[in-house]
């Protein structure tokens, strides 16, 4: 799949893993992979400062947690990133029809 895929919906992707629980920056990377079948593979270089700014428009926390020696940073969603979240799938929902509608004319998509 193209790299431009996520562009766009790289905020919802973000939010949307994190809606189950806290997790650090390669658990985000690896759930988004996972959950996408392999299809979607994000880079540090472009989620930590995606994290970063979510964090700053206040729809993630983060704190940073040790694990034996190592310290990661966990993110974890705020009520406002769950309503973030429910805008962007009905975004996702309206941008999915429409797009459906051109590609496939004669069906129900």
């Amino acid at each position: 799949m193209k790299a431009d895929a996520v562009r766009g919906h790289l905020d919802g992707l973000l939010l949307a893993v994190l809606e189950t629980g806290p997790l650090h920056g390669y658990a985000i990377i690896t759930a988004v992979m996972n959950r996408s079948g392999g299809a979607l593979e994000l880079r540090t270089g472009t989620i930590y400062p995606a994290l970063k700014r979510l964090e700053r428009l206040g729809l993630l926390t983060s704190s940073w947690e040790s694990i034996g020696e190592r310290r990661r940073r966990c993110y974890r969603l705020t009520d406002e990133g769950r309503r973030s979240l429910a805008g962007e799938r009905a975004e996702w929902r309206q941008f999915t029809a429409a797009i459906g509608a051109v590609l496939n004319p004669g069906s129900n998509a």
